[in-house]
């Protein structure tokens, strides 16, 4: 590789001024350094190599009876002692094809695992739901970019059990639930309704038998509080079964995909 010296700091006018003083001579060589310095940088040489950044994965326990979890990619552990309806901060993992496992929580005892090819930037989430007896774990890849403007993305899944089919209502800050059509209908046990682009806002979330028609307050099987979704965020509601396997009516976690920044 060769060296170039920029032509208002020749290297020749430097050594000869070096002679008769010795000041020069220093401020000089900065100089001449310092381009070099900026030349390697241009022209690669040394340059550092930056990878891409790692994918993320969490975890959503959701099966109401299945015992806690410990969560591994292939031997590499990813987290511990998961109970039910614990959703995980995102965690980085390996790129490329490997097998997500749940393990009964402190033994080797396999409970479910999938496969799955993660994408070096990709968000995911393992989703574990059904029951106990009939366990079942799926992947999803998640919404890492903003919602279109003045808008939000939600997903809506469904892990309730116990539940039946659901309308799902988004009731707008100020509005009564007579005054609004559902925004999903006759969601069953598994169902996945991917991202639903809506206006971003405050709304309360309001779950009812699916075909019943507003307003029966005293049927619906979930009234949540008012939230406030900003424009471009990305969120993932999960629909479970209560805490008690005994108590009528679901129960409600959220997840966030994206937020946007902060202003």
């Amino acid at each position: 590789m060769s060296l170039w010296i920029y032509p208002d700091v020749p290297l020749i006018y430097t050594v000869r001024r070096s002679m008769f003083n010795n000041i020069p001579l220093v401020h000089s060589i900065t100089r001449v350094a310092g381009a070099a310095t900026i030349l390697l940088a241009l022209t690669g040489c040394g340059a550092i190599v930056s990878s891409a950044p790692a994918p993320q994965l969490r975890v959503v326990t959701a099966s109401p009876d299945a015992a806690r979890l410990d969560i591994y990619q292939g031997s590499n552990a990813l987290a511990h002692n998961l109970g039910f309806g614990t959703v995980t901060s995102y965690i980085p993992v390996s790129s490329g094809s490997d097998t997500i496992a749940a393990n009964t929580a402190g033994t080797k005892q396999l409970l479910s695992a999938s496969k799955t090819n993660f994408a070096s930037s990709g968000q995911y989430t393992v989703l574990i739901g059904s029951t106990a007896a009939s366990l079942q774990q799926l992947t999803l890849t998640d919404q890492n970019q903003p919602a279109p403007t003045g808008q939000i993305a939600l997903r809506f899944l469904n892990q309730a059990t116990h539940s039946g089919p659901i309308d799902i209502y988004l009731v707008p800050a100020g509005q009564r639930l007579i005054a609004v059509a559902p925004t999903v209908t006759n969601t069953l046990f598994g169902a996945n309704t991917g991202y639903l682009n809506l206006p971003a806002g405050a709304y309360s979330l309001v779950m009812m038998p699916s075909g019943t028609i507003p307003p029966t307050p005293p049927l619906a099987i979930y009234t949540g509080p008012q939230v406030t979704y900003p424009s471009g965020a990305a969120r993932t509601i999960i629909l479970i079964d209560p805490q008690q396997a005994s108590s009528p009516g679901l129960q409600v976690i959220t997840a966030s995909d994206f937020d946007p920044a902060a202003n």
